[in-house]
């Protein structure tokens, strides 16, 4: 599966300068935030597949303009052709604003998406703006990332963490687009874009992640599109 990444800053190559054949293979895109609705919106139309975000620290303009044909996973578990996304967007907060959070915020956000995790037997993606505490982070507050993303990767060790918020500018010789977490998971820095190649060993079947109750809810459903 073919997932194109974007974060923060509207790729000229996506957009002014776009061809048909940048997006071809294309089986989903996961956005990480602080990017123009309009933009969202161009890249789901063109490439005609779907599009998850979280917001950024930026995104309160989404309340007014949200970017139509796209999907918000904040809060939840998207599943998408056996892949299961998790998304929790924002950034630590260091100012009043909508999308920002502190630490015990953000834990507390993860705590009540605790049942969803369960039930669905773990997550594949981690989808977030900040990134994880050491993995990338910045040491100033703004760019901090969240010592709780830590814990839920040593507990579910997703494949992949995908976030954005720490620009390549702002990182310099620092910035890494691909850091290895210790519970094995990815971590994917998508500042203005980049691909990644799943393979069958990185998600489960459909219907096989080891959940009982929702790998039984996703055969129900089977069938009853089977029906009719």
């Amino acid at each position: 599966m073919r997932i194109l990444t974007i974060a923060d800053t509207e790729c000229r190559a996506l957009w002014d300068y776009f061809r048909p054949e940048q997006l071809a293979g294309t089986d989903l895109i996961l956005s990480c935030g602080d990017l123009d609705p309009d933009y969202l919106q161009f890249l789901v139309t063109m490439a005609g597949c779907p599009l998850l975000y979280v917001r950024g620290n930026h995104d309160e303009r989404y309340d007014r303009k949200p970017p139509l044909g796209c999907t918000s996973v904040e809060d939840r578990i998207y599943n998408y052709r056996g892949v299961r996304v998790l998304g929790l967007g924002g950034s630590m907060r260091y100012r009043n604003g909508e999308c920002m959070y502190t630490e015990a915020e953000m834990r507390a956000r993860i705590l009540k998406l605790s049942w969803q995790i369960r039930l669905m037997g773990g997550f594949d993606i981690l989808l977030t703006h900040a990134p994880a505490r050491g993995m990338g982070d910045m040491e100033d507050l703004p760019h901090r990332g969240f010592e709780c993303f830590n814990t839920l990767m040593e507990r579910w060790k997703p494949a992949y963490m995908v976030h954005g918020h720490v620009h390549r500018e702002y990182a310099g010789t620092s910035f890494a687009r691909v850091k290895k977490h210790p519970s094995g998971t990815s971590i994917v820095n998508a500042y203005e874009r980049y691909t990644l190649e799943l393979g069958e060993k990185d998600y489960p079947p459909p219907g096989q992640t080891g959940s009982p109750l929702y790998d039984l809810w996703f055969r129900v459903q089977q069938g009853r599109k089977r029906n009719g």
